[in-house]
């Protein structure tokens, strides 16, 4: 695929991350309305029960600073993902998030843990690393720009925060990292540049003699 065919606007972009974070405004929405509690339908470790979490975790939210300081990164990073990833996009997104859930739920502290942080740590991570290992200019100046924007949460992948999932964010940085790797070599790509053959070559061999002066000096061989 070209890069112009990659890097094309479509609706979708930007129409996608909105629904997902109205859906996740509209869970909270529900919960506040209704007075209910939907906290243990996260990610509870290593209980059958609590794998629906891995599944239900990304859209529960425990109160609005929470859910806020989600919406935003998690808008700009699918946005991103989208745009500049679009033949990957939904793998990423939805394995990616499925994975992250998956790997809290095999390592995590016994609690139930929510929010979409893994998610975006997931794409953070997939973001950055892509345009890193892809080396494309322009992939790499996202990179810098996810890095300049977000880079203060690498900090939260450390358990430095009481309270605070940083199993869900370690979880979601390293699958974004494997995914990173394992899709290196789609969407946008750095082209290797390969030399075209001439006329002008075939006076030479692969050892970058002149084929010329070979043949005057097997001549001059046979006239001894």
């Amino acid at each position: 695929m070209t890069n112009n065919d990659e890097l094309k606007y479509h609706p979708n972009v930007f129409l996608i991350p909105t629904i997902l974070v109205m859906l996740i405004w509209f869970v909270y929405w529900i919960e506040i309305k209704f007075g209910l509690n939907f906290n243990k339908f996260g990610v509870y470790p290593r209980n059958l029960i609590g794998f629906r979490g891995v599944f239900l975790t990304h859209f529960i939210h425990s109160n609005v600073n929470h859910l806020f300081n989600n919406s935003i990164p998690l808008f700009v990073l699918i946005s991103s993902l989208l745009y500049f990833y679009k033949d990957v996009a939904f793998k990423t997104l939805l394995l990616g998030s499925f994975f992250t859930g998956l790997l809290t739920w095999l390592i995590a502290r016994d609690s139930y843990h929510i929010g979409a942080s893994g998610v975006v740590y997931m794409l953070f991570s997939f973001i950055f690393f892509s345009g890193i290992i892809k080396r494309h200019y322009r992939l790499v100046a996202l990179s810098l720009i996810v890095i300049f924007l977000y880079g203060g949460m690498i900090w939260y992948i450390l358990p430095i925060k009481k309270g605070m999932s940083w199993e869900g964010h370690l979880s979601g940085f390293l699958i974004g990292l494997i995914f990173a790797f394992l899709y290196r070599r789609k969407g946008i790509v750095t082209k290797q540049h390969q030399f075209s053959k001439t006329d002008f070559d075939t006076f030479f061999d692969e050892n970058g003699n002149l084929i010329q002066e070979q043949e005057n000096d097997t001549e001059k061989v046979k006239e001894y």
